[in-house]
């Protein structure tokens, strides 16, 4: 059996892809060779849900009114968050290991600390303090929160583990998503969709 080549018809009009038409096709070929049948849009897509889910514990336990017990449930939460990440993304997790790495990103970022326990602390003033305290708990924990899970993602996609994570790397990432975290935050209490 003999197949035939075609040949090229003189005058015939052969239209190209577009920029568009071809840049979404090697974007379809490069996604089908490196995944081999794996989703990584919607993993991240996952953990960015887990990251607001967490996010939205933070601000809820930033309104707890006792200082200090809000600090110590956003940590939980936080490290909670860490192990959500970590199971999503294969990475194996320790307890220990995760508090060392939350230490060590927040450790450099003395400001967010200071200005958590500052508005933790406000709260001990009766009515006012509790209620300026309660918001700017609440917002700040939820920024930290969503700073974190973000920089991790951001450490996991990028194929880094808990043993190769460096907070120095990573601190202008956290400082940035701290920010959008803020505003994130705001819109969230203030019940507008984020």
């Amino acid at each position: 059996m003999e197949i035939a080549e075609s040949q090229p018809v003189e005058n015939e009009s052969v239209q190209s892809p577009s920029v568009e038409e071809k840049k979404e096709e090697e974007s379809q070929t490069m996604t089908e060779t490196k995944t081999s049948g794996f989703d990584y849009t919607a993993r991240t897509d996952q953990a960015n849900r887990t990251v607001k889910n967490y996010m939205i514990g933070s601000l809820a336990v930033g309104l707890v009114p006792i200082p200090l017990v809000d600090l110590a449930a956003v940590t939980a939460i936080q490290l909670t968050m860490l192990h959500s990440l970590a199971k999503r993304y294969e990475i194996p997790f320790e307890k220990e290991m995760g508090k060392s790495v939350i230490a060590s990103l927040l450790g450099g970022v003395f400001t967010t600390e200071t200005a958590i326990s500052v508005a933790s602390v406000i709260k001990v003033i009766p009515v006012v303090g509790q209620i300026s305290g309660a918001i700017s708990v609440a917002i700040l924990s939820g920024a930290t929160t969503y700073a974190v899970g973000k920089v991790f993602i951001q450490h996991f996609e990028s194929g880094g583990t808990f043993l190769d994570f460096d907070p120095e790397k990573v601190r202008n990432y956290f400082t940035e998503q701290f920010q959008e975290g803020q505003q994130v935050a705001a819109k969230l209490k203030n019940g507008t969709k984020a």
